[in-house]
C-alpha cells in the first residue's frame, strides 16, 4: 500500500543494512517511480566534468516495454534500483516479533518527498528503461518492486551503476567513460585494467597540449564536435601497452605497493603521438574514410610500435626526437591516405578494424621500423 499526499509519498517497506548503507526493499505504483526520482543523464558540464551516468533512452524498448504491459495480466517482477538522498525517512512499526523469525529486516513505512523534476529525492541506478515504460503505460498502478539504497554520493551511485549493468549488454564505451569516475570500490579484475586506459584517453582528449585534443569521440559528447577517432581504438592501445612487458607504458603500472605513474604514462603518450601528428600532418584529424591513420587499426597498430620505439628510446636526453628522427625514416613507406602497403600486398583503405589486418599492420610497421631506422 501506497499513500500520497501534497508533498510526500509513503510505501510499506522491509529496511535492512550492507556496507553501511541502509537498503529498503517495497513495492510502489509503477507510474509514481518517475515522480520520485530523476534519471541522471550522462554529460558534460561546461567545465568538462562527467555529470550523470545513464545512457539517453532508447525508444524502441521503452515503446515494446509498454506495449507489453498494456496487454494486461502481464508478470513484471524485475526489480527497479534507485538511489535516495538521506531526506527519506523511515519509520519502524511497532509490535512484538513472531518467535524464531529471522530478523534480518525491520518493517515500516519509507517517507519519500514529492518534487520536480531535477530536484527529486531519488535517482534511477538501474532500471530507466523500465521506469519510463511504466510512466507511459496505461496502467499507472501496476505494483513494481523496488530496492532503494540511500546515497546522494555521485560517484558511489556511479559505482553501483557499473556493477549492475556490467553482465547486461551496456555500451562498452559508457562504461569506459565512467570508469575514471568511481573511486575505491573494488571493480572485477576486468574492469580494473580499463580504468587508467580510459582515464588517460580522457586527459588525452581535454588536454589543450595534447594530439589527440578534442579529436576522441565520447559517448558524452553525443556526436557533437570534431571528434573523428573513437575512444575504444585509444584506450585498447593504451591498454595493450600497459599490459605487454616490454611495453612501453608497463614501466609505470602498479607494481606491489608503488601505485601506476600516470603523469608518466601520459607524458610517454603524449610525446609519442604528438611526432606521429608532426610526421603525418597530412593523415592526422582527418576522419577514418580518409585515412587509416585515425582508423581503430591505424591507432592500435602504431601503439605497437610506440613500444617498439621506446624499447630504444625510452629515458633518453633526446627521446622525443629520436621518436620524430625515427618515424621520419619509415613515413615515406606509410600508406595512410593514399597508395599502398607494399608489405601487406593491400590498399590504404582496404584495411579494416579487424584482428587480421590490425596484426598484418602492426607487423607491417615492425618490419619496415627494423630496415628503416637500425640500431
Amino acid at each position: 500500500m501506497q499513500k500520497k499526499s501534497k508533498n510526500f509519498l509513503t510505501v510499506r517497506a522491509l529496511r535492512t543494512k550492507q556496507g553501511g548503507h541502509e537498503i529498503y526493499s517495497f513495492f510502489m505504483n509503477g507510474g509514481d517511480i518517475t515522480r520520485v526520482a530523476d534519471i541522471s543523464r550522462i554529460e558534460r558540464t561546461e567545465d568538462d566534468a562527467v555529470r550523470g551516468f545513464q545512457r539517453r533512452e532508447i525508444r524502441d524498448h521503452v515503446r515494446s516495454i509498454v506495449q507489453y504491459l498494456d496487454q494486461g495480466g502481464v508478470l513484471f517482477p524485475n526489480a527497479i534500483t534507485l538511489a535516495f538522498s538521506p531526506e527519506v525517512r523511515f519509520v519502524q512499526s511497532r509490535g512484538p516479533k513472531p518467535a524464531q523469525m529471522l530478523d534480518m529486516a525491520q518493517s515500516g513505512s519509507l517517507v519519500i518527498p514529492l518534487r520536480d523534476a531535477g530536484d527529486r529525492a531519488g535517482w534511477i541506478v538501474d532500471g530507466q528503461q523500465r521506469s519510463l515504460a511504466l510512466s507511459e503505460a496505461k496502467n499507472p498502478f501496476f505494483p513494481v518492486p523496488v530496492v532503494a539504497f540511500i546515497c546522494d554520493n555521485l560517484q558511489e551511485q556511479r559505482e553501483q551503476f557499473i556493477l549492475m549493468n556490467k553482465a547486461k549488454p551496456l555500451p562498452t564505451r559508457l562504461i569506459n567513460e565512467l570508469l575514471p569516475e568511481t573511486g575505491g570500490v573494488l571493480l572485477p579484475r576486468e574492469l580494473s585494467s580499463r580504468k587508467i586506459p580510459s582515464q588517460l584517453c580522457s586527459h588525452l582528449n581535454k588536454n589543450p597540449t595534447s594530439p589527440f585534443y578534442d579529436l576522441i569521440k565520447r559517448i558524452s559528447d553525443g556526436g557533437k564536435g570534431t571528434a573523428v577517432i573513437v575512444d575504444t581504438a585509444v584506450i585498447k592501445m593504451i591498454k595493450n601497452s600497459i599490459g605487454s612487458p616490454l611495453g612501453a607504458l608497463s614501466t609505470f603500472k602498479a607494481t606491489g605497493t608503488e601505485q601506476p605513474d600516470i603523469t608518466a604514462m601520459y607524458r610517454v603518450l603524449s610525446t609519442y603521438w604528438s611526432a606521429v601528428k608532426e610526421v603525418f600532418p597530412d593523415a592526422w584529424g582527418l576522419p577514418p574514410t580518409k585515412s587509416r591513420l585515425m582508423h581503430g587499426a591505424g591507432i592500435e597498430a602504431m601503439g605497437f610500435l610506440m613500444d617498439r620505439m621506446y624499447a630504444r628510446h625510452s629515458g633518453k636526453p633526446d627521446e622525443a626526437a629520436a621518436v620524430k628522427a625515427d618515424l621520419t625514416k619509415i613515413a615515406p613507406f606509410c600508406a595512410w591516405t593514399e597508395g599502398e602497403w607494399d608489405h601487406l600486398g593491400m590498399s590504404w583503405n582496404d584495411i579494416q578494424n579487424t584482428p587480421k589486418h590490425i596484426r598484418g599492420l602492426s607487423d607491417a610497421l615492425v618490419r619496415i621500423y627494423s630496415v628503416k631506422a637500425p640500431r
